[in-house]
């Protein structure tokens, strides 16, 4: 992978363009950190969207091999990348140095709607705006244990840990899950009720002063809080977990490096996890905004048939897949449409008169308070939850597609909104991978892993999950086993080090 400390700065032309687009966002109320742009070339652009948008991180062959397939992508004119950006305070943002002038334009007034979406979106509160610097600290750490124990080691041992980094809890920065108050002062170990995991904390005094000193309310709340403890100890979790990589992180019997380089992917897959969680809105958001900006203030008559090209190009349909784009900005333009008009609200909703409903308008003048407000609090889930209607479903031709096995191909499943819709929230629930729990970290009393599968409209993939009980068996040092629904039974999948096996077949034996 080339060097990337060798970017060039803007170039007078840029930093005029760079203050105008600024200055056009922030007259529309867009709010966001500073921004650096940063000129790079193809080679050098490959090289950040390798490492996910940042300029170094830890040394793995994911990144490499990831490289090479962006670098051939655009060696053979299959695809190229106009922009990228880093949530990050200050923003950091790339111009691929071929671009023309229209290009750069139209670039920075997307990044800008970017910067907006990551500072104030609620799903992004809570992630670290200093990941650059924590990015490079990383690297540094891995690389030391690499010089340490050796690079194969290392890799090896990062592979296992990439294999169930989606395996956390995406809601958990936002919801205290668990109580980790620290654990009660316990009496002095003479005391004959030492050995009473329920008795609890007496303090010394006189005999005439105990009943105030240690008063029985006090003592018998204190016992009751004890005697819960310990019954929620007896089950290993207390209740079921679903950040399993943090479970491992603190019950498997890993090495000390090796426990920090899985806090270290842990970290790196919550970064990147609200990315995941709102890529509809954050594309279409930055979408909305570029098209605004451009059309009404920044496009010259010279710039029309380059921005009318890429633009198309950006949000083409595709008959095998969701534009991202496409969905999202449209989806924001037909919700300021709607609030614009009032179309929407009780009076709205019990109208029966399709004529009147498509020619409703009560002249609100909403949208524009509502899209802002839709961009602060709502993830992709919530946003197609919300407003994904019959209307927009028959309008833009939406349908559901799936493999069908009489055929060998993907066919189209349902043009019917109830069916389309579901199919889109099964595709973004959890970001469209398994919901996986830790049930019990003591299986069968033999220190085994127990996970279960909640099923959420698809079934596991049997070789996905053999892969990750091999990589969870490399972390636990014991058994792994994970319960799952297949065709409306409940299998239970386990691998002990050496092969693979299932109820169901030992059923058939």
């Amino acid at each position: 992978m080339p060097a990337l400390h060798r970017f060039r700065s803007l170039t007078e032309e840029l930093i005029e363009i760079q203050r105008q687009m600024e200055g056009h966002a922030r007259a529309y109320g867009l709010d966001f950190f500073p921004t650096i742009f940063e000129v790079v070339d193809a080679d050098q652009l490959n090289a950040v969207a390798a490492y996910g948008g940042f300029p170094t991180r830890y040394p793995h062959w994911r990144f490499g091999m990831e490289y090479e397939q962006l670098q051939k992508g655009y060696s053979y004119g299959l695809q190229k990348i106009y922009e990228l950006v880093i949530n990050n305070d200050p923003c950091y943002a790339y111009l691929l140095g071929s671009n023309g002038i229209t290009d750069h334009k139209l670039v920075m007034a997307h990044v800008y709607g970017h910067c907006d979406f990551f500072k104030n979106n609620a799903w992004f509160a809570k992630t670290n705006r200093r990941m650059i610097d924590d990015m490079a600290n990383h690297g540094n750490r891995i690389r030391n244990y690499m010089d340490r124990f050796g690079v194969e080691e290392v890799e090896n041992f990062i592979d296992c840990c990439l294999s169930v980094e989606d395996l956390i809890d995406i809601y958990s920065p936002h919801i205290k899950r668990r109580d980790d108050k620290p654990p009660p002062v316990r009496h002095d170990e003479d005391d004959d009720d030492a050995a009473d995991p329920t008795s609890p904390t007496r303090y010394q005094s006189k005999g005439y002063l105990d009943h105030y000193v240690n008063p029985r309310k006090a003592m018998d709340a204190e016992r009751a809080e004890l005697k819960k403890e310990l019954e929620r100890k007896e089950n290993f979790p207390s209740e079921p977990m679903r950040d399993v990589t943090l479970f491992v992180l603190e019950n498997a019997p890993l090495k000390n490096w090796q426990a920090d380089v899985l806090s270290i992917i842990r970290e790196e897959a919550y970064y990147f996890a609200p990315q995941g969680q709102t890529k509809i809105m954050n594309e279409g958001w930055a979408t909305y905004w570029h098209s605004t900006i451009m059309t009404k203030h920044a496009m010259e008559a010279k710039d029309l048939i380059c921005y009318a090209d890429h633009c198309s190009g950006t949000l083409a349909g595709s008959r095998t897949r969701l534009n991202p784009y496409k969905l999202g900005v449209e989806l924001y333009r037909d919700i300021e449409d709607r609030w614009n008009r009032g179309a929407f609200g009780e009076d709205f909703d019990n109208c029966d008169d399709w004529q009147e409903q498509q020619h409703w308008n009560t002249k609100a003048g909403l949208g524009r308070e509502k899209i802002f407000e839709v961009r602060r609090v709502h993830n992709d889930l919530t946003f197609i939850d919300e407003f994904l209607t019959l209307d927009f479903c028959r309008r833009h031709k939406l349908f559901s597609f799936g493999y069908q096995q009489e055929s060998g191909y993907y066919e189209i499943e349902s043009r019917e909104f109830p069916n389309v819709k579901q199919r889109l929230l099964y595709n973004l629930t959890n970001m469209g991978r398994p919901i996986i729990y830790v049930t019990d970290g003591n299986y069968k009393n033999r220190g085994e892993l127990l996970l279960e599968h909640r099923f959420s409209g698809a079934e596991l993939q049997q070789n996905y999950a053999q892969d990750t009980l091999t990589s969870l068996y490399k972390l636990w040092k014991r058994p792994v086993h994970i319960e799952t629904k297949l065709e409306g039974a409940t299998v239970l999948w386990s691998f002990d080090g050496k092969s693979h096996t299932s109820s169901e077949d030992k059923k058939k034996a």
